[in-house]
């Protein structure tokens, strides 16, 4: 097989040897052997349990299972079928399916869209160009929508129960058990995999900016939560080379041509979830997903935090998603973290409102607003700061 490096966007095919069933299922046997999953315990301190952070420091990522309940799942399925509802019938429309006006404000969602079963980020300059090399792609059925929505972004403000979500106690104390007490908030997004339809995922590190800096380490460029409101398969799972974190800037483009081209990396590992978990990915594994052609749904909210010290004065290109969106480049002062982090106070306000029984987590660099409780109208105008304020390093 050749060993010459894929051209920019060229599609990858796989080893003729390899099928990708045996792939997915060796993939499954290698995850099922690794302790990197269990219900979430804390030491008298309050603090992650020293063996979870251990095997989350060592191979990357950690799955804590069943951690929401039925009750809020509920309210994050109704939530989403609702932002699915009121979405435009189509990249670029005004309508949505019903053919109702596509309400269209600072605070709304950004959709993202793709050819069904394409990898639309691989091979392009999109993020940053950090999707340098094409995942495999399949023909659709031609009764498939020309695109269909593969990410969503920005939720809050019309997402509450995933704003509730964001601020659930325990994960917040895995937060600061990760990034010390001053931790600070990154972004919120729904990756959304329909069965035959999603989008693949092109192998990436999520970092961007720290990879020559002389205080680099595993952790600088954060980590993300994964909340699962589906089961996770080999097929429709993200998968994930344990230890990668560790690895510096990998390059992607020459693992994947000594792999003889392929795009099925044969050290990595598929995240495996039950409707319900959460789990915690190092933002510098590399990872990525192939596009769905099961018959299983994927619904995965991200949610995700940096150290301050990562953060603070830190000047970065921020990346585009699209390429209608045009690069913009920031500088995170103080000023800029604080305000940002206030995010995370609002949040959970909204839910002890929702659910006043739960003992909320006291967040170190919101302490003087701990107990101030936000209206209707007063969160709207905050999560309108937010939307147009993500910090990403």
């Amino acid at each position: 097989m050749s060993e010459q490096l894929p051209h920019e966007g060229e599609s990858l095919s796989p080893p003729e040897h390899s099928s990708m069933a045996d792939y997915l299922e060796e993939g499954a046997a290698r995850t099922r052997s690794m302790n990197n999953r269990g219900p979430l315990r804390f030491d008298r301190q309050g603090r992650l349990a020293p063996d979870i952070i251990e095997a989350y420091e060592r191979i990357g990522f950690y799955v804590f299972e069943n951690v929401i309940n039925e009750g809020e799942l509920a309210e994050l399925d109704s939530d989403l079928a609702g932002l699915l509802d009121r979405a435009p019938a189509g990249e670029g429309l005004d309508v949505d399916a019903q053919g109702r006006p596509v309400e269209k404000s600072e605070g709304q969602p950004m959709f993202l869209w793709a050819r069904p079963l394409s990898d639309p980020w691989g091979g392009t300059t999109l993020l940053n160009g950090r999707h340098p090399v094409r995942m495999e792609e399949h023909q659709a059925p031609a009764d498939l929508p020309e695109k269909a929505i593969f990410l969503m972004l920005g939720l809050f403000d019309t997402m509450d129960s995933a704003l509730r979500l964001s601020a659930h106690p325990a994960m917040l104390r895995v937060a600061e058990s990760i990034n010390g007490s001053n931790f600070v908030p990154y972004n919120d997004s729904i990756f959304l995999k329909e069965p035959g339809v999603g989008a693949a995922i092109a192998w990436h590190q999520d970092g961007t900016t720290h990879w020559e800096s002389e205080r680099w380490d595993p952790g600088i460029h954060g980590f993300n939560f994964m909340a699962q409101l589906c089961r996770t398969t080999p097929a429709n799972g993200l998968w994930v080379v344990p230890g990668s974190h560790k690895s510096g800037h990998i390059d992607i483009p020459a693992r994947v041509s000594a792999n003889g081209g392929s795009t099925r990396v044969p050290d990595a590992v598929p995240m495996l979830c039950e409707r319900g978990d959460i789990a915690i990915c190092n933002r510098q594994c590399l990872h990525a997903s192939f596009a769905n052609n099961s018959p299983d749904r994927r619904v995965t909210f991200v949610w995700g935090f940096f150290r301050h010290n990562a953060v603070l004065d830190v000047e970065v290109d921020m990346p585009a998603p699209r390429s209608d969106v045009a690069p913009v480049r920031r500088r995170y002062t103080a000023e800029t973290i604080r305000e940002r982090s206030r995010i995370v106070q609002l949040a959970i306000d909204a839910r002890q409102q929702h659910w006043p029984d739960e003992v909320a987590y006291r967040y170190a660099p919101c302490a003087a607003e701990e107990h101030r409780q936000w209206s209707v109208e007063e969160r709207k105008a905050e999560l309108l700061r937010y939307a147009a304020g993500t910090i990403f390093v």
